[in-house]
């Protein structure tokens, strides 16, 4: 239902003399309510599912790179044959 039909059967309903509820209102706020929800827990879960993923990908480049630890000194040639 386009924007335009519902602004026009909302004002078809407040014309009325005594306004009336609609019978499928609720059982359609119901379903649209249970399809934001179902929306709502995929993203969350998504989310926390590429938060997850992210620090084990992270967890396993440090481990691997460690770039807590200094590499070697290549300025100077070692002291050899002294």
């Amino acid at each position: 239902m386009s924007r335009l039909d519902r602004e026009a059967a909302a004002r078809h309903i407040m014309e009325q003399g005594t306004p009336r509820v609609p019978p499928d209102l609720c059982a359609d706020a119901v379903r649209r309510g249970n399809r934001l929800l179902r929306r709502r827990v995929l993203v969350l879960r998504l989310a926390w599912l590429l938060l997850f993923a992210a620090t084990v990908a992270f967890t396993v480049w440090a481990l691997t790179v460690r770039p807590w630890v200094e590499p070697p000194s290549q300025t100077t040639p070692p002291l050899t044959g002294w």
